[in-house]
């Protein structure tokens, strides 16, 4: 049942090039790098003695992600010290950081903010030099928009921003201000921490107002390369999102194997196989869209805010299910702050609203297949 299940390439209707779901090899052997690393530095035991401390980032974790295995640079060009992969690649990285519930600012620097960069251009100048930076680990970058932001509507960063993820692990922050976007040292902004429902993503209050920053683009230019971030965000969020459900449903499995009953396992009931069938099936869904979504970004496909939306809108409520599920098929066990279950419905349900609310994606797509919205 916790297989991985098979998805072939297939070919849309009314394009060219196949849609190819399938992992490369390429891609499992980062896989096996970054659940290896995870395994070590960042398991279970480990990250729910930090949570609660108030800097639930691990020591050293992002740096032998980022620059020891080169995660952090994967969508940027191998001229500027990346390397020069896709989004199908940082896709494998979000789905183990999903997984294993991970303290990282993977999503936030080297997706969102690094995607936001690259649509400024890669020519010699600031931002050539911040993707250089990030591309290493040397620095980490957040967009100054609350976690919310849909690809659709990011605001402004005019006055306090509330709800920034990862910004306490920032060191740059991109402003959007009336008069362009702006890289500004995260040392001059005010950054107050908040307690998140979420505590593997922190959040705070970001107020860049008056602080010196680089500017990096003009108004136009700075809300589409924010458009963009966001977009990427939003897509590979899914495989996040994935990665999480995954996880969900192998624990169970684990656990209702070896939980006895009445002599025999829990599994064995019925009424559970089918519980945890159903999921399996959901999870089979959730894997196409979110390899499409990641696909999409990679290929530059003319459909990609469609599949992006349709990846989100689907995927998002698979997390949610999954987590329930965890927590409820293992009784009072799932329920115990010892245990990491807790740390995965926090994390489904935060992400639901993260980048665009499942309803917001909805609307999104209606408005593109030209669907009339219920009344």
């Amino acid at each position: 049942m916790t297989e991985t299940p098979d998805t072939a390439a297939v070919t849309p209707e009314g394009t060219d090039a196949p849609l190819d779901l399938l992992y490369s090899e390429a891609e499992e052997d980062l896989r096996a790098a970054v659940r290896s690393l995870l395994a070590d530095r960042a398991d279970p035991r480990t990250l729910l003695a930090r949570i609660e401390g108030g800097d639930p980032y691990v020591p050293g974790l992002w740096d032998a992600l980022a620059g020891g295995i080169g995660a952090a640079g994967l969508l940027v060009p191998e001229k500027l010290g990346g390397q020069g992969a896709s989004h199908r690649e940082a896709a494998v990285v979000l789905e183990e950081l999903g997984r294993a519930v991970t303290p990282a600012p993977y999503l936030t620097s080297a997706v969102v903010a690094t995607e936001t960069l690259l649509a400024l251009g890669t020519d010699e100048g600031p931002v050539a030099e911040l993707l250089g930076a990030l591309a290493s680990g040397e620095r980490t970058a957040v967009l100054a928009v609350p976690l919310s932001a849909a690809p659709d509507g990011g605001p402004s960063a005019e006055g306090p921003v509330p709800a920034v993820a990862d910004a306490t692990a920032a060191d740059v922050l991109l402003v959007p201000r009336a008069d362009g976007l702006y890289a500004v040292p995260a040392a001059e902004a005010r950054i107050t921490p908040r307690v998140p429902l979420d505590l593997t993503r922190p959040l705070a209050v970001v107020d860049a107002t008056g602080a010196p920053g680089t500017r990096l683009a003009g108004p136009e230019e700075g809300r589409a390369a924010v458009r963009r971030g966001l977009l990427a965000g939003a897509g590979l969020l899914a495989s996040e999102q994935l990665g999480l459900a995954s996880w969900c449903l192998e624990e169970t499995v684990r656990h209702t194997k070896e939980r006895h009953q009445f002599n025999r396992p829990v599994g064995s009931f019925q009424a559970l196989k089918h519980r945890m069938a159903q999921l399996w099936l959901e999870l089979v869904g959730a894997r196409a869209a979110a390899r499409a979504a990641a696909d999409a970004l990679a290929t530059g496909a003319p459909d990609t805010e469609l599949t992006v939306a349709v990846a989100q809108a689907y995927c998002a409520k698979v997390a949610v299910h999954a987590a329930e599920e965890c927590v409820q098929l293992h009784g009072g066990i799932g329920m115990t702050w010892e245990h990491p279950a807790h740390l995965a419905l926090k994390r489904a349900k935060s992400a639901q609203t993260a980048l665009g609310s499942t309803g917001r994606h909805q609307d999104v797509i209606a408005a593109l297949v030209d669907l009339p919205a219920p009344a």
